[in-house]
């Protein structure tokens, strides 16, 4: 995975990266599904499949995984802002990372959301809550958005121009609030702020991974080029000491 700050030429374009692309597509398929099912009275097939965390700690563990492709079905302002937020922000990552690398760090950001999720209801005795949406994945992808392209001018709301470093900074300060003063624990803030800070501290550790990365490559490059001028120079001498024996003690 690259990590760079020089941010890529934009442009709409009718043609997504196929993460991206799928991922929309999934979501979309399964919002519809979902929503029909509520409207036929057949809702509850899909319950089992949000993040419950008592169900979780009793070994249904891919409700990490599956949760993150249910979103309300009560209406479509959960899964507009989702998806135009993994347009937006996850297809210019995925054209820098590559596919396989940007859907590792969205399902990271995402499971590692569910955990802490499930951690804070243990903490608060809501073991029967029920977490579904891909907010933390998403918000995870406005965390790498904003560290990658900090100078990126986006529009809030549409209507105001911000460059993404304030505008992530911004998010971030609001879901924090809202943990905190939320009722019944704030958890699903709690993951959209878990989100933001797997990926925060996933990208850090990479970078810096990075970093040793290349310093441990330049220290061996260095002792190679060092053992190649060694042994050069011992060529060199042994060639001066044959062609010295070569011409004799009377030869000048």
């Amino acid at each position: 995975m690259r990590y760079s700050s020089q941010a890529p030429g934009y442009s709409v374009s009718s043609h997504f990266p196929e993460g991206v692309k799928w991922l929309l597509i999934l979501n979309i398929a399964l919002f519809l599904v979902y929503f029909f099912a509520v409207q036929a009275g057949f809702g509850y097939a899909f319950h089992h499949f949000g993040l419950i965390p008592a169900e979780v700690l009793s070994l249904s563990v891919w409700q990490l995984f599956t949760y993150l492709f249910l979103h309300d079905p009560t209406g479509f302002g959960h899964i507009l802002f989702n998806m135009l937020a993994l347009w937006m922000f996850g297809a210019d990552l995925e054209r820098q990372w590559g596919r396989d690398a940007f859907l590792k760090y969205y399902f990271l950001c995402g499971v590692g959301a569910g955990v802490c999720v499930v951690i804070a209801n243990l903490l608060t005795g809501s073991l029967q809550s029920r977490t579904i949406g891909a907010s933390g994945a998403i918000y995870g992808l406005l965390m790498a958005f904003g560290l990658l392209y900090p100078d990126r001018t986006i529009w809030f709301n549409f209507l105001f121009p911000i460059k993404a470093k304030y505008f992530v900074m911004i998010i971030g300060a609001v879901t924090f609030l809202s943990s905190i003063g939320s009722s019944g624990g704030g958890v699903s803030h709690v993951a959209h702020l878990d989100g933001m800070i797997f990926g925060y501290f996933y990208l850090r550790g990479l970078k810096a991974g990075m970093g040793r990365s290349a310093r441990i490559g330049d220290s061996l490059l260095d002792r190679y080029r060092q053992w190649k001028l060694n042994r050069a120079k011992r060529k060199f001498q042994v060639y001066l000491r044959k062609r010295e024996s070569d011409r004799g003690p009377f030869v000048q």
